[in-house]
């Protein structure tokens, strides 16, 4: 009876001991924060700080949803994109022209106010991107957090993005190494629903395609007309171009991107495609008829922020977004 009641109670101590590890120190959870700040409610501590930049700027939309692809990539989603330094990811050439750092470090700076040291810039990342996703018409999908944040942010590790002129099946082997999968990445790409990018990044498909001198033959013709018009060549202003060339719904989340690559109307050549290759093809005619685009595309986001994640102890949770936290030295008055 006594070696019974011994093994229950140590039974009962175990369960104990793991329930409030899997609470504390679990891998992403929906809720995580929930009762971790005393009665605040984290998430919407960022959404407001977010729908206050949103209204003053809504190009901020893009700009997260760019720095949660770029961040997640690269070593997985551990907020390695905010580190300062000579050397960092934001130094790399394809970092130089993201942005949206500042909403970041306003919705940091929130939330440690009323909860110092316990919410990460790896998950305020993926809870202001699917904020401005849901203000720019996407809808709402829950975030898992629980990230920890890296301390390790290098250059020459932005290798892994895949660039705007990469063939499909490139690209789908890029994100099958991050776990993703081809229909995730065709969903993925369709962030490019909403946003901009500049003449010199298109330039070779508008005059010299694959060095042939010509513009590149799957570019609808209206459409090579129009950008040759705001993208002359040898120009000196390097302009901005909406990747959803619908003017209707450019700045919309919704499935009007593929429509357009559909019509030969891709802005980026791995866009154009998407609508062309056999691997692809038939997963973007299926989403342009769809009505569950941003369903579809709020699930792709949510694997997205689970790649390579930092929990339990790893990382760290930094004071500042931008610098890895120091030594902490004990008080002269304790």
């Amino acid at each position: 009876m006594a070696n019974s009641k011994a093994v229950a109670f140590i039974a009962a101590i175990m369960f104990i001991i793991l329930n409030l590890t899997g609470h504390c120190y679990g891998d992403l959870q929906f809720g995580f924060y929930n009762g971790k700040c005393q009665s605040s409610d984290v998430e919407d501590i960022v959404r407001r700080t977010v729908v206050a930049k949103f209204f003053s700027d809504k190009t901020i939309a893009p700009a997260l949803i760019r720095m949660q692809f770029h961040d997640c990539f690269v070593n997985g989603c551990d907020a390695s994109i905010l580190l300062d330094g000579n050397n960092s990811e934001k130094t790399a050439s394809p970092n130089l022209s993201v942005r949206g750092y500042d909403v970041i470090d306003d919705a940091k700076a929130a939330v440690e106010r009323v909860c110092p040291g316990v919410v990460s810039c790896a998950d305020i990342i993926v809870m202001a991107t699917r904020d401005v996703i849901s203000l720019s018409g996407g809808g709402r999908y829950n975030v898992q957090t629980g990230r920890r944040d890296g301390t390790v942010s290098l250059a020459q590790n932005t290798a892994s993005l895949p660039s705007p002129s990469t063939s499909v099946s490139s690209a789908i082997q890029a994100f099958a190494s991050k776990g993703l999968n081809a229909t995730d990445m065709i969903y993925l790409l369709g962030g490019h629903t909403i946003g901009v990018t500049h003449c010199s990044f298109i330039n070779d498909r508008l005059y010299n395609f694959k060095n042939t001198g010509k513009p590149d033959p799957n570019m609808d013709w209206e459409l090579l007309t129009s950008l040759r018009r705001t993208c002359p060549q040898n120009a000196a202003v390097d302009r901005a171009i909406n990747l959803d060339q619908n003017p209707f719904s450019s700045s919309v989340v919704d499935k009007s991107f593929y429509n357009q690559i559909m019509l030969r109307r891709g802005v980026f050549q791995i866009d154009q495609e998407l609508a062309i290759d056999s691997l692809s093809k038939p997963t973007v005619a299926a989403i342009a008829s769809s009505s569950d685009f941003t369903t579809k595309f709020g699930q792709a986001m949510v694997k997205l922020g689970a790649i390579q994640v930092l929990t339990g102890t790893q990382g760290e949770i930094r004071r500042s977004c931008r610098a890895v936290n120091g030594p902490t030295w004990p008080s002269l008055f304790n």
